[in-house]
């Protein structure tokens, strides 16, 4: 069954009408609702890459608990907004809906390559993409936008809250022993403790799990040595 797509704004906006919209949408992103980890059969992933006034996404749905990919979609359009930090889904937005839109198959989740409501304004990619598709969102980031926190152990499976003006946004979570973690947050529908512990089940023997993985691939975006070393070395943590 093809996603449902809610037109809820226009992207050919000013970066004031953005901030306005952020704003109003942040406060329709729900964060209390556990994603059903033991009835997911789909898993999608979501990445995107900016080159040359470029904007190009990937999006893959792989079977869940295996993690194999069954499909894989792209697109591209012309870059519809300036380079501003914390708009960021003003630039990746529409292009993930294009690839959206390709889908043959319907996850029961999506995992994106960036921020829930681990945002200043408490909705970045996962967030303000999981209200125009209504399905449960996360975000998984390779850094930190906005927050702090404590010393993280470095075990997998390790890690400690991300907060920010008292509220915790997010984790910041150990996906293998000692490399640099990732930073989960809700994006939509979906409860923090849920979120995490599907990223950490999506993972296997590499820093990024699966589907954000599996979309940089799809997208050709080049991998780190940190995120795409899985031979199980340790790297520095920093």
């Amino acid at each position: 069954m093809p996603i449902t797509i809610h037109e809820l704004h226009r992207w050919d906006v000013t970066p004031t009408e953005a901030v306005a919209l952020q704003r109003e949408l942040a406060a329709q992103v729900i964060t209390d609702q556990p994603l059903p980890l033991d009835a997911i059969t789909l898993v999608g992933g979501v990445d995107v890459s900016v080159k040359d006034n470029v904007s190009r996404a990937a999006v893959v749905v792989l079977r869940y608990p295996e993690l194999d990919v069954i499909e894989a979609v792209q697109a591209s359009i012309p870059t519809p907004f300036p380079y501003i930090p914390g708009l960021l889904s003003f630039r990746e937005g529409a292009v993930i809906l294009d690839a959206m839109r390709r889908l043959q198959a319907r996850p029961d989740v999506f995992m994106f390559d960036g921020q829930g409501i681990a945002h200043p304004r408490r909705i970045g990619i996962a967030s303000h993409v999981g209200l125009f598709i209504d399905v449960p969102t996360v975000g998984c980031a390779k850094s930190r936008l906005s927050g702090h926190a404590g010393p993280l152990p470095p075990e997998k499976g390790a890690w400690v809250p991300l907060q920010d003006r008292g509220e915790i946004i997010g984790v910041e979570l150990r996906t293998r022993d000692n490399v640099k973690p990732v930073y989960v947050s809700v994006g939509n529908r979906a409860t923090l403790d849920t979120a995490r512990e599907l990223v950490l089940r999506c993972t296997t023997r590499y820093r990024l799990p699966e589907p954000t993985r599996a979309a940089h691939n799809s997208a050709g975006i080049p991998l780190a040595a940190e995120d795409d070393d899985g031979d199980g070395g340790q790297l520095p943590l920093f």
